[in-house]
C-alpha cells in the first residue's frame, strides 16, 4: 500500500482507518479466509473455493457500477467494503431509485479478540467512504432480515426500513439512509452522538411523558388511598395540599380501586392560571400527603426525572407497533416494552446511567453488548453448581475453546496458573464504574485480574441486569450485580445469599416436575444453574451487608429456547399490559390475530398462569413472585398455552412446614395465614390481573365482570379438580370477600434504600386498608 493507494483515511478511537481498493492478486487469500469464515454466513460465500473469491472480486473490480474495498486500521486488513450503483444491481426497478443512490455492504474481518467500538467505528467509516462525493446522497443497503447485528448497526447510522425484497440469495431488509439522517444518527457523533442521545429531550416528547407519568401518578397514588380525587361532573379533580394546583381530568374506576387516567384530558390551573401538566412539580406539591421524607425528595425526584427521559426516548425511538409485536422475535418483544413495572411510578430510574450508558445498556433499546470477564482467586471466590453439572464443563458450554485460551493466556501473562481462578462475568458499566475503582487494590494484588472482553453479545432484559445471549441463544441468561438505582433500590447480588441459588432451583424444579397438575398446564421454572461471587474484598472483611458487599456476583439461568416445540413463540408475560407510541394494545392485537373469541382467550391464558400458581400455593404452600416480568409465556397460535417462571432463587419462599433440604431452608416464611393468600390476591390479583382487566375493559373485548368471573372459574375448576386440598381451599381463602391493600409506591416512597420480601409484609408501612376482592362475588 502506498499513500496513492488509499482512497479515503480516518484517525478514529480504534486508530487510524483506511480503505483502499481491492487488490485482487494481493488480497485474495485474506479475503477468501475472511467471506468462508462461520461467522459471515450472510455474506454467502461460505462454501467459495479460492478460485471462487478470486474470480467473484476480480469480476467486481472490472465492473464500471461495483467497487470493492480492502479497510485497514493502523495498516493491517480489517474489514471489506462494496459499493455498487443499485440501478445496476438486482435492485433495480425493486424501489424508488433516486439520482445520488450508492449501495452498501461491509464486513468486518471476523476475530478471536473483538474491540469494543470496533465494528461501530469501521460502519461509521464506510459509511464517510460512501458520503464523500457530495453527489451521493442516499446510502442504500439489502441485509438478509436474519442478520440482527448489521439491522443494529444500520439502527444506529439512521437507516429506515422500507420493507422486504426478496432477492436470488436471501431475503432482503430493504433499507435506506439519507445524507441528513447518518449526519444526525448516533454513529456518526463518534461513539454514540450527543445530538441525537438527546433529541428526545425536547418540548413534544417532554410534553407528552410528563402527561402519561402525571396519569399513572394519579392512578396509582390514588389506588394507594395516598391521593383521594373526588368527582367533578364528568370528570375528576385533585386538589394540591397548598390549594394552589387543581387538576381536572377524565378517569375510570374498575374494581380493586383501580384508576384508569387519560393522559390527555388531564388540565392543570395554579392560582387559578392554566399551568403545564409537570411530574416533578405533581411529586413535589403532594410530597407531604405521599410522605416522602425531605432528605429524600431529591432523590425521588432524580428517579422521576430518569423515568421521563425514558418515556420520551421511547416516544421517539420506538416505533414498533403492537401489530409488528404480534408475529415478532421473543428479543424484539423484550425490547419493544415501554411501560416498566406496571405499579410503581418511578419506575425507570437508572441512576448512574449516563445518556451514552442508556443507549448502551437499557432494555429498551435492544442494544447489544459483550459482557467483561474477571478472573478470581479461587480461595476467594466462590461457584456454586447446580446437580450434575461440573465446573469444566459448564465454563465450556458457556464460553468457547478460543475464548477460553485468550482468558487462560492473560493470566499466563501475569504469571498466574489459570487453575487458580475462576471466571466472574461482570457488566461493562459495572467494570469500568465499579470494579476497576472500588476494587482497585484486589486487582493491585492479583486476586482480580481483568481478562477482557467475551465473544458473545447480550440483550438487556427488562430487568435490566439480566441479560439473554443473542449469540447463542441456547446458552443461558447472565444475570450480575448492577450498582445502579433503579426502580428503589440498588441492584447488587450478594456472594453469600446466592450460594445456594442452585440448590434452591433444583429443589423447586423438583417439585414441580413431579407434579402430575403442573404437569397437565405445562407450567415450568427456569432454573438458575450456577452462581457465583468473590468475598475476598476490604468490604466483606468488615462483616457488614452493604451495597459494597453486593457488587461483584453473577449467576447463570436456563434459557427458555431449548423448551420449545414445533412453531411456539416466547414472549414476555409483561408485554400483555403493553400499549405502543399510539395506544394500541398488544394482547389485543394477540386475541385478534388468534382468531379465538376474547372469552376463551383469556380462559385459555388464566389455564397457563393463574392455575398453576394456585396450585403450588395450596399445595405446597409455595409462592412465587408471578408478575409480568417474571413469567415467560410460551405461544402457540397467539396464545398462551403455558408459562415458565424465572427470579427463583430471590423470590420463591415456603409458607408452611413441608420439609427442606439444610441448604434450601432458607426459602422458609413463617406468615399468618391471609398472608399467605396475598401471594395470589396481591401479587397476581392487584399486581397484574387488575391493569390486564382494565385494558381488555378499555378496548371493548371484555368487560371486568367477564374477566373477574372467568378468573373465579379457573379456580373453582382447579377446586373441583382437588377435593383432597379442600382444608387448604379453606385456609388459604383466595374468595374472601376484602383482603389487604399492600402499596409498593409506598415503601418506594418512604425509603428508597431497602425492599421488602413476603415474610415482611405485615409491616404497616405496606399496607392502606383492604381492598373488595374481585372474584368474591363468584365464590362457588
Amino acid at each position: 500500500m502506498t499513500a496513492a493507494d488509499v482512497l479515503l483515511s480516518r484517525q478514529t478511537e480504534i486508530g487510524r482507518i483506511t480503505i483502499e481498493p481491492v487488490d485482487v492478486d494481493r488480497d485474495g487469500d485474506v479475503l477468501h479466509a475472511w467471506v468462508t469464515h462461520p461467522r459471515s454466513v450472510f455474506w454467502g460465500m461460505q462454501h467459495a473455493s479460492s478460485q471462487d473469491v478470486w474470480d467473484a472480486y476480480a469480476a467486481i473490480v472490472a465492473d464500471p457500477h461495483h467497487d470493492a474495498w480492502l479497510g485497514r486500521v493502523d495498516g493491517t486488513p480489517a474489514f471489506l467494503a462494496e459499493t455498487y450503483d443499485p440501478e445496476h444491481s438486482e435492485l433495480a426497478g425493486r424501489y424508488d431509485w433516486r439520482l445520488g443512490d450508492i449501495g452498501m455492504h461491509v464486513l468486518v474481518a471476523p476475530t478471536d479478540r473483538p474491540r469494543s467500538g470496533f465494528t461501530s467505528a469501521v460502519f461509521r467509516t464506510v459509511m464517510e467512504l460512501c458520503l464523500d462525493d457530495p453527489r451521493r446522497q442516499r446510502v442504500v443497503v439489502e441485509p438478509d432480515v436474519r442478520n440482527d447485528r448489521i439491522a443494529a448497526l444500520n439502527a444506529a447510522a439512521g437507516f429506515e426500513i422500507l420493507g422486504q425484497v426478496a432477492l436470488s440469495d436471501k431475503v432482503a431488509a430493504l433499507s435506506i439512509c439519507t445524507r441528513e439522517a447518518f449526519e444526525a444518527s448516533a454513529l456518526a457523533g463518534g461513539r454514540r452522538g450527543t445530538a441525537v442521545a438527546a433529541d428526545h429531550l425536547t418540548d413534544e416528547p417532554m410534553r407528552r411523558a410528563h402527561h402519561l407519568l402525571v396519569a399513572k401518578a394519579i392512578g396509582e397514588f390514588a389506588h394507594e388511598r395516598l391521593i383521594d380525587p373526588r368527582p367533578l361532573g364528568a370528570d375528576h379533580e385533585l386538589v394540591s395540599p397548598d390549594g394552589r394546583s387543581h387538576y381536572v381530568f377524565h378517569a375510570h374506576r374498575y374494581d380493586l380501586d383501580h384508576w384508569v387516567v387519560g393522559p390527555w384530558t388531564i388540565r392543570r390551573t395554579v392560582d387559578g392560571e392554566a399551568a403545564e401538566v409537570d411530574a416533578l412539580a405533581f411529586v413535589a406539591e403532594h410530597a407531604e400527603a405521599l410522605g416522602i421524607p425531605d432528605e429524600l425528595l431529591p432523590t425521588y425526584l432524580e428517579e422521576i426525572s430518569s423515568t421521563l427521559a425514558g418515556s420520551a426516548w421511547k416516544h421517539v425511538h420506538s416505533t414498533v407497533t403492537s401489530r409488528d409485536l404480534v408475529g415478532a422475535d421473543f428479543q424484539a418483544v423484550e425490547a419493544a416494552m415501554t411501560e416498566g413495572h406496571p405499579a410503581f411510578v418511578a419506575n425507570n430510574g437508572r441512576i448512574g446511567f449516563s445518556l451514552t450508558d442508556y443507549e448502551a445498556y437499557a432494555p429498551e433499546t435492544g442494544s447489544r453488548f459483550a459482557l467483561v470477564w474477571v478472573a478470581a482467586r479461587r480461595g476467594l471466590a466462590h461457584l456454586s453448581l447446580g446437580e450434575g453439572m461440573r465446573e469444566d464443563s459448564f465454563y465450556a458450554d458457556e464460553l468457547d475453546a478460543a475464548t477460553r485460551r485468550r482468558f487462560a493466556a492473560r493470566l499466563r501473562e501475569r504469571g498466574l496458573d489459570p487453575s487458580d481462578y475462576l471466571m466472574i462475568p461482570v457488566h461493562p458499566w459495572q467494570w469500568e464504574h465499579k470494579i476497576a475503582i472500588t476494587f482497585a487494590a484486589d486487582l493491585g494484588r492479583g486476586d482480580l485480574v481483568l481478562l477482557g472482553h467475551g465473544d458473545d453479545e447480550y440483550q438487556a432484559q427488562q430487568s435490566i441486569r439480566t441479560y439473554f445471549n443473542t449469540s447463542r441463544r441456547e446458552r443461558h441468561y447472565v444475570k450480575t450485580a448492577l450498582s445502579i438505582q433503579n426502580m428503589g433500590f440498588m441492584r447488587g447480588l450478594s456472594p453469600r445469599y446466592m450460594r445456594a441459588t442452585p440448590a434452591i432451583n433444583d429443589w423447586v424444579a423438583g417439585l414441580v416436575d413431579s407434579d402430575d397438575e403442573l404437569g397437565a398446564t405445562g407450567f415450568g421454572v427456569l432454573r438458575e444453574r450456577a452462581a457465583i461471587g468473590y468475598t475476598g474484598d476490604a468490604y466483606h472483611r468488615l462483616g457488614t451487608p452493604s451495597a459494597y458487599t453486593k457488587m461483584l456476583a453473577a449467576l447463570w439461568r436456563e434459557s427458555p429456547e431449548q423448551r420449545l416445540a414445533g412453531e411456539e413463540r416466547l414472549a414476555t408475560m409483561a408485554s400483555l399490559l403493553h400499549r405502543d407510541r399510539d395506544g394500541a394494545s398488544y394482547a389485543v392485537a394477540l386475541i385478534r390475530a388468534s382468531g379465538l373469541d376474547p372469552h376463551a382467550w383469556v380462559r385459555r391464558y388464566l389455564r397457563a398462569y393463574v392455575r398453576p400458581v394456585v396450585h403450588c400455593l395450596h399445595r405446597y404452600e409455595l409462592a412465587f413472585m408471578p408478575h409480568g416480568e417474571n413469567l415467560i409465556m410460551v405461544l402457540d397460535g397467539h396464545v398462551p398455552t403455558r408459562v415458565l417462571m424465572k427470579d427463583i432463587g430471590e423470590e420463591v419462599a415456603v409458607m408452611g412446614d413441608l420439609e427442606l433440604p439444610a441448604n434450601v431452608e432458607r426459602i422458609r416464611a413463617d406468615v399468618p395465614a391471609e398472608v399467605k393468600a396475598l401471594s395470589v390476591l396481591t401479587d397476581v390479583f392487584d399486581g397484574f390481573l387488575r391493569f390486564l382487566a382494565a385494558i381488555l375493559a378499555e378496548d371493548g373485548l371484555m368487560s371486568t365482570d367477564d374477566f373477574w368471573s372467568l378468573v373465579a372459574a379457573t379456580i373453582r375448576e382447579h377446586q373441583a379438580d382437588h377435593p383432597e386440598l379442600a382444608e387448604a381451599f379453606e385456609r388459604i381463602d383466595l374468595f374472601a370477600p376484602e383482603f389487604a391493600h399492600s402499596c409498593l409506591n409506598r415503601l418506594q416512597l418512604r425509603d428508597t434504600r431497602q425492599m421488602v420480601n413476603l415474610a415482611d409484609q405485615a409491616d404497616s408501612l405496606l399496607f392502606a386498608g383492604t381492598l373488595v376482592n374481585p372474584i368474591a362475588r363468584f365464590r362457588p
